[in-house]
């Protein structure tokens, strides 16, 4: 989710010692092949070939592919809570029409619109906002 936005949250990358040597890095290094010039030649030595040179992908959650069970179970009863409705954030028509068929509502980038109307409503609640 993250990094289809731009925002760097692998742990190994956010430590700030890590972070402020590479700010100091001339921008040449730092754009070397497209900008994993760096990590590839770090990690040619450790990791076979076709592992440093794969294409780009992804990693799937299938919990977010198959909705249902408890991962929806969840979902429901996140998004009909009374703290979610008393929020008056979501437009509870949609949000009955997601949860009728979790699989088939998706964002331009193939994000579950479900999954990110759940999480949302559930990062409010465990922070009490």
């Amino acid at each position: 989710m993250t990094m289809a936005w731009g925002l760097e949250a692998r742990v190994p990358f956010l430590d700030h010692e890590l972070v402020e040597f590479v700010a100091r890095m001339p921008q040449a290094l730092k754009l070397h092949s497209d900008g994993k010039g760096i990590l590839k030649e770090l990690a040619a030595d450790i990791l076979p070939h076709e592992v440093v040179n794969r294409p780009k992908g992804y990693f799937p959650m299938p919990a977010l592919k198959y909705v249902r069970g408890g991962f929806l179970n969840w979902m429901q009863d996140v998004l009909l809570s009374d703290t979610a409705r008393q929020r008056g954030l979501y437009n509870e028509r949609y949000v009955t029409k997601f949860l009728e068929r979790p699989t088939a509502h998706f964002t331009k980038i193939k994000g579950s619109k479900l999954w990110q109307l759940a999480l949302t409503e559930s990062w409010l609640q465990i922070n009490n906002i």
